[in-house]
């Protein structure tokens, strides 16, 4: 170990402190200043993604991780609506979430806090460091920031304009950390920094994952592939199915939330299967079908079991015929992520049942699975999605980035009075 990180995590976690003793508003202004600071440097911005776009090129780099390096200017603009957006949302700390007068007349409240320090490790995604940034900031946090080397001139760019923004309200840009040398080394050095670090979020393909989650001393909240479905149900709507179908799978087949397979129902399926995966054929999709499937639809590729568990992030999609919902609910308990799963039924029974069995983080009735991001769900720009049980679980917004604790306001009342008995003159 180097101790580069460490010096870097040392200095953020000193400028928290004053992250966390701003009040709301200043925070808010201090994020419009950042927003405005990336608009300023959009040019800086889009010259140095260029550079990583022609490595990416050079070393050969397709698909879905092309998409997700890449910044225009409409994306820059994005970035940047984000943050106001981001500054415009409720201000999670000092919430009271649960007040109680006790018996004895102490009053108990339990009040949001910042976590203090959080990591983010990505890749690709140059907006995670202004996403993660605003958010962290926004909830009285300080950010340590390790993006992947492929968006290592991007990442720079967009912290510098964010330092700018800090030193102009007169806080330390040491605030926002970035790890500007991408070595691996220096990802294990920051899970180790279990005295510095208050969480890791890691945000990326599985295998990062994996490593993040492997390697850590410190707490981390991950997920490792969004495998999700679209249950076809014999009451579905056909239309509605099919429109759920086009958006899930070919929006962007290269995010999480994108559809990887379909169940549908043989009550629909000889009826409905042929011409929907007709169209999703003629608009790029490469279907994958069991048996069933296949007497249905000729054109779809023999699918083998290791396609029904896959996050294929490409215009792929997995199709299985079955005969209730009894088998749709047991194909998603076993090849599922806890990520996203879908329902497209007009029987609000089933629909009832399909959210009571499915324990994924998003359970959807009827609405794309795309819908399971911050930005739509009304958090501002996520943080990341866990499917880790804990604290957080489905999309990371303001909230998942505090914690609670208690606060307990008395009168002077003792535990004890017998053992604190003290003489009045006293």
């Amino acid at each position: 170990m180097t101790g580069y990180v460490r010096k870097l995590a040392e200095r953020a976690r000193a400028a928290s402190h004053q992250i966390a003793s701003l009040d709301g508003a200043q925070r808010a202004a201090l994020l419009g200043a950042m927003a405005d600071a990336v608009a300023a440097g959009r040019d800086d911005i889009l010259k140095a993604n260029a550079a990583d776009m022609a490595r990416a090129h050079q070393a050969g780099t397709t698909g879905a991780m092309l998409d997700r390096l890449r910044l225009d200017e409409e994306r820059v603009a994005g970035i940047v609506t984000a943050i106001r957006e981001i500054g415009e949302l409720p201000d999670p700390v000092g919430q009271v979430t649960r007040k109680d007068v006790r018996p004895n007349g102490l009053v108990v409240e339990k009040v949001r806090i910042p976590l203090g320090l959080i990591a983010m490790i990505y890749e690709a995604r140059p907006n995670v460091t202004a996403d993660a940034a605003a958010l962290c900031l926004r909830a009285g946090n300080a950010v340590l920031l390790r993006g992947g080397s492929e968006a290592r001139d991007s990442n720079i760019a967009i912290a510098a304009c964010l330092h700018s923004a800090l030193r102009e309200q007169g806080l330390p840009p040491e605030a926002v950390a970035l790890v500007e040398d991408t070595a691996r080394e220096h990802v294990l050095e920051l899970l180790q920094l279990s005295d510095l670090v208050d969480l890791a979020i890691p945000r990326g393909g599985e295998k990062l994952i994996h490593f993040v989650a492997e390697n850590a001393r410190v707490p981390v909240i991950k997920h490792y592939k969004g495998v999700c479905h679209l249950y076809v149900d014999r009451a579905a709507d056909p239309t509605l199915a099919l429109k759920l179908a086009i958006d899930g799978k070919l929006s962007r087949p290269g995010v999480c939330n994108s559809l990887e397979t379909m169940l549908v129902h043989a009550d629909i399926a000889e009826a409905w299967l042929p011409n929907a995966l007709a169209e999703l054929q003629a608009r790029g999709a490469e279907i994958r079908g069991c048996d069933r499937t296949r007497a249905l639809f000729p054109g779809a590729v023999p699918a083998t079991e290791e396609d029904f568990a896959a996050e294929f992030l490409s215009p792929i999609l997995a199709v299985r015929v079955v005969d209730s919902i009894d088998q749709a609910i047991a194909h998603i308990q076993r090849h599922g992520s806890d990520h996203t799963e879908v329902i497209a039924t007009a029987d609000s029974a089933t629909s009832e049942r399909f959210i009571r069995e499915i324990r994924s983080s998003a359970v959807v009735v009827n609405a794309s699975s795309r819908f399971n991001d911050g930005g739509t769900l009304g958090l501002g720009a996520e943080i990341g999605i866990s499917t880790t049980r804990l604290h957080a679980y489905g999309p990371m917004g303001l909230e998942s980035l505090t914690i609670e604790r208690y606060v307990v306001r008395g009168e002077g009342q003792v535990r004890h009075p017998d053992v604190a008995k003290v003489d009045a003159a006293a």
